[in-house]
């Protein structure tokens, strides 16, 4: 089993790819204090190192094959959406009193998984500009709830934002 170094910390997340998700502990540096926006630093490294993880790999058969590993290093390139669990309670990455900023309803669709929540964006542009001229590697979602569309016994999980490569994700608008 691993054992933390005095300059590390544990976090709750949750990491998504087209057929895969991962729930576990994250281990990152006590420096990084704000989890649920770390993929947008320069800090990420190549693997994310995951402790007590379940991992579950949708196949399009009505169960996931399931499994659970003391620690496994999951490559950032292949990450398509991420957020952490509670009982973390970070701060969200926006204010909202900034003006002329709008709430717009989507649906992500990532593989198997359909993510309904809401991008930020200017009052001033559509939902086309905006995927547009964002650019960034990581884009935030709010108030999302993520099923499963290859298992819908699957309970609907909500949390209050995610991280998400937009270069990867279908965008529906609701």
């Amino acid at each position: 089993m691993y054992t933390l170094k005095p300059d590390e910390r544990i976090t709750p997340v949750m990491l998504y790819t087209r057929d895969t998700l991962v729930s576990g502990k994250l281990a990152t540096k006590q420096h990084v204090l704000r989890v649920n926006i770390w993929l947008r630093t320069a800090s990420v490294p190549t693997y994310m190192h995951i402790l007590e993880s379940h991992v579950a790999v949708f196949t399009g058969g009505s169960a996931p094959i399931t499994l659970t590993c003391p620690e496994i290093y999951f490559p950032v390139s292949e990450l398509i959406a991420f957020h952490t669990m509670p009982p973390t309670d970070e701060p969200l990455d926006y204010e909202s009193t900034e003006a002329n900023r709008t709430m717009q309803a989507v649906k992500a669709i990532v593989g198997t998984f359909l993510m309904k929540g809401y991008i930020r964006m200017s009052t001033q542009t559509d939902i086309e500009q905006n995927l547009e001229i964002v650019g960034a590697a990581w884009m935030s979602l709010y108030d999302v709830e993520i099923s499963n569309l290859s298992v819908p016994r699957m309970p609907v999980l909500r949390t209050p934002m995610l991280l998400l490569n937009p270069m990867r994700v279908t965008f529906a608008v609701e």
